[in-house]
């Protein structure tokens, strides 16, 4: 760049309100703890064949950071110190980033971002007090049973709130 050339200014990102009663910390992030969470971006080899197994080990490790985490060294504790409003943004933009990756076809990507949204989705249902055992039980409620029939058995009134036509 030359001497007469002015370095143009990066617009920085609006900030979103905190929501009440939840005060704004600047913590500065030891490096130790950024170093491992960058390594998350470095595949890993599998460990085995997978298993739902891990979906309980998950729920309980992000339970275990609500009730005892610190939030300066565990992103799980420090989004759920965030409040609501954020755990859920956070999962909707995992959930558009594997939109994303799958409508490009990406498979590895979509996978990982596939594993972004279930953890996303584990820390909204810590946050919201409900145990994934609750959700499997609604699955197994389901299972057999036409999503047509399912959508069709819904109370009007839950359509009318949605104020939406996509719902039958």
């Amino acid at each position: 760049m030359a001497k007469t050339e002015k370095k143009k200014a990066t617009p920085k990102k609006p900030k979103l309100p905190l929501p009440e009663g939840v005060p704004a910390v600047k913590a500065r992030i030891p490096k130790a703890v950024r170093r491992a969470e960058s390594a998350h971006l470095t595949p890993l080899p599998p460990r085995g064949e997978g298993s739902a197994a891990v979906l309980q080990r998950l729920w309980d490790t992000v339970e275990q950071r609500r009730i005892a985490g610190d939030a300066a060294t565990s992103h799980s504790a420090r989004l759920l110190k965030r409040g609501t409003p954020k755990v859920a943004q956070k999962l909707g933009e995992e959930a558009v980033e594997l939109v994303i990756e799958a409508v490009a076809r990406n498979r590895e990507a979509t996978i990982g971002e596939a594993a972004d949204v279930v953890y996303h989705l584990l820390v909204l249902l810590v946050d919201a007090g409900i145990h994934p055992n609750e959700v499997w039980g609604e699955l197994e409620r389901r299972e057999g049973l036409s999503g047509i029939v399912e959508k069709a058995s819904r109370p009007k009134a839950l359509l009318a709130i949605a104020q939406t036509t996509k719902l039958p």
